[in-house]
C-alpha cells in the first residue's frame, strides 16, 4: 500500500492540538490555546502562513530565523528533489563524500582568510557542543567564559553556557568550569583573561535573547585580550549568520576574526536539520591530530547528503538573489519607518539592531496615569506588557511576533530577509495600531485578559467534551 500524505493529512485535520496534548507536551498546548495562538496552518509560502480558513499570517518570526529565504523556497525545494531523484549514496560514513566538500569550501570561502576547516552538525546547539570540546582540546585549558543573557542551546553544555536562569533550573549539575561575564563589560573579561586559564570566550556578536549590541569599541578590545592571553575566541552565529544583519556573518561588522564560528539556522533553507563549525586549521588539526583520532567527535546524521544540498542551494540563492545586500537595505528601510514610533508613543522606548534582527525595547512613560498602568502590569508579571503587544498583533492583524526573553519588554522581529515594502508597512500600520490603544488606557490589557480568559474556558470544554477540534478564535 503507497504512502499517502494527503489522505493522512485529510484523515486527522484538525487533531494537531490533542495528538501534541496527549503524546507530546500539554504544556505547551495549554500556553497556545490560552493566548490564542491555536491555528491550524495547512500552508506557508514566502512570509506567510496560511490556516485552514484561508487566513494569510504575516510570519516575522521565520521559524526563530531558520526561513531567512521565506517559507518553500522553489530554488530550495528543486535542489531537494535532485538530489532525492538522484540516489545519492547517503551516510556511507567510511567514506568522503562529495556535496560535504563542496559546502565546506563555501562556508570558508565566506569566512576571514584564518577559517581552514569544517565540522558538519544538525543544529545550533550541536555546534557550540564542538566548539567547546574544540576549544579545551586545543588550548588544553578547561574554563570557558560567557555572557548574561547569551543562549547557545538547551543541550547539557550549551545549556552551561545559557545566561538564563530559567532554562537550568532543574537539570544540574551541569559543566564545571563555566564562567558568566556580563556582555559589553570588557573590564570584566579582562579579569577572567588575566589568569591565562580560559580555552574560550563565547558570544553572540548581537545576543538573540534581548536583541542587545555591544559597542564597537568592545569587539576590538575582546579580539585583542583573546589573542593576548591565549584564549580562542568563539563567535555564536546561528542566528545572526547567514545574512540576517546586512553581513553574511554579523562579526564582519567589526572586522572581527575568530578561531571557531558556530553555524546552523538559516544554513538549509529551513527545511533539513543541519550546522556547521568553521574553524582555524591549528584548533581542527589539534583535534583531529592523528589517524588514531581521525573520528574523535562525530556525529552520524551530520553530513547527510539532504542537507548538503540544502546548504549549497541556499548559497546560491544567497549570491543570486543579493540576499546579504538585501538584509541591510531593507534593514534600514524597517527601522527607519518604525523610528517615528518611539517619538510618537512613549512606551516604545528604543528600535535597535542590525539588518533584519531588530528589537523593540518597551519601558514606562513619563506620565502618570501611563506610568501607573504600566506598573501595575509588572507587578503582575515583569514583562507582562510586551506580551500585550504580541497578542493583538496577532489576533487582530495576524502577524506573528515573539517576547525576545522572559521577564523582558522586548520583541524581537526575525522576518525572512525576502520581505519588501508591503509587509514592512503592514507591520508598522499595525504596531501603530496596537500602541496607540495601550496608550489610551486600559483596553488593551481588558482585551488580552478576556480573550485569554474565553481561551482557557474554550480550552477546558474541549478537554471535557473530548472533541478533536476547538473552532479557533477570531477574536
Amino acid at each position: 500500500m503507497a504512502f499517502d500524505l494527503a489522505a493522512l493529512l485529510a484523515a486527522h485535520q484538525g487533531e494537531n492540538f490533542d495528538l501534541h496534548a496527549q503524546f507530546m507536551n500539554p504544556e505547551l498546548v495549554k500556553v497556545l490555546t490560552t493566548l490564542g495562538f491555536d491555528r491550524y496552518y495547512v500552508r506557508a509560502e514566502g512570509a506567510y502562513l496560511i490556516d485552514d480558513q484561508g487566513d494569510r499570517y504575516l510570519d516575522f518570526l521565520s521559524g526563530f530565523g531558520v526561513f531567512a529565504l521565506g517559507r518553500s523556497h522553489p530554488v530550495i525545494k528543486d535542489a531537494l528533489r535532485q538530489a532525492i531523484e538522484a540516489d545519492l549514496p547517503n551516510l556511507v560514513q567510511l567514506d568522503c563524500a562529495l556535496l560535504p566538500g563542496l559546502l565546506a569550501k563555501e562556508l570558508v570561502d565566506r569566512a576571514h582568510p584564518g577559517i581552514e576547516r569544517v565540522f558538519f552538525a544538525n543544529s545550533g546547539a550541536e555546534t557550540v557542543e564542538a566548539a567547546i570540546k574544540f576549544a579545551r582540546c586545543a588550548t588544553s585549558r578547561k574554563r570557558i567564559l560567557y555572557c548574561d543573557h547569551a543562549f547557545h542551546g538547551l543541550t547539557n553544555g550549551a545549556l552551561s553556557l545559557n545566561g538564563g536562569k530559567e532554562f537550568k533550573k532543574g537539570f544540574g549539575p551541569l559543566l564545571p568550569d563555566c564562567v558568566q561575564v556580563p556582555f559589553g563589560d570588557i573590564d570584566a573579561l579582562a579579569r577572567h583573561l588575566r589568569r591565562d586559564d580560559v580555552a574560550a570566550f563565547v558570544v553572540e556578536p548581537i545576543q538573540g535573547k534581548g536583541v542587545y549590541l555591544a559597542s564597537d569599541g568592545y569587539w576590538e578590545a575582546v579580539q585583542s585580550l583573546c589573542r593576548a592571553h591565549g584564549t580562542l575566541l568563539v563567535i555564536d552565529e546561528v542566528q545572526t549568520g547567514m545574512g540576517r544583519t546586512g553581513r553574511f556573518f554579523c562579526h564582519q561588522h567589526w572586522g572581527l576574526e575568530p578561531d571557531i564560528i558556530t553555524l546552523s539556522k538559516a544554513l538549509s533553507g529551513g527545511y533539513i536539520p543541519v550546522g556547521a563549525v568553521l574553524t582555524t586549521a591549528t584548533v581542527f588539526d589539534a583535534v583531529f591530530s592523528s589517524m588514531e583520532r581521525a573520528v574523535v567527535h562525530s556525529s552520524t546524521f551530520a553530513r547527510n547528503q539532504l542537507a548538503m544540498v540544502a546548504g549549497l542551494a541556499t548559497l546560491q540563492v544567497i549570491d543570486d538573489e543579493g540576499i546579504v545586500e538585501r538584509a541591510d537595505k531593507v534593514g534600514t528601510r524597517m527601522m527607519e519607518a518604525l523610528q517615528p514610533l518611539v517619538d510618537k508613543y512613549e512606551l516604545l522606548r528604543e528600535v535597535r539592531g542590525k539588518g533584519l534582527m531588530i528589537g523593540l525595547h518597551f519601558g514606562p512613560p513619563e506620565s502618570r496615569g501611563q506610568r501607573a498602568r504600566f506598573a501595575m502590569m509588572e507587578l503582575a508579571r515583569k514583562g507582562l506588557f510586551s506580551q500585550l503587544i504580541v497578542v493583538p498583533l496577532f489576533h487582530r492583524h495576524r502577524i506573528l511576533t515573539q517576547v525576545a526573553a522572559d521577564n523582558v519588554n522586548i520583541i524581537k522581529l526575525l522576518p525572512p530577509l525576502t520581505i519588501g515594502d508591503e509587509e514592512i508597512d503592514a507591520f508598522v500600520t499595525a504596531l501603530d495600531d496596537v500602541l496607540a490603544d495601550a496608550t489610551r488606557g486600559s483596553g488593551l490589557l481588558v482585551e488580552v485578559g478576556t480573550s485569554m480568559v474565553r481561551n482557557g474556558l474554550r480550552r477546558g470544554r474541549t478537554r471535557s467534551t473530548g472533541s478533536s477540534r476547538p473552532g479557533p478564535d477570531r477574536s
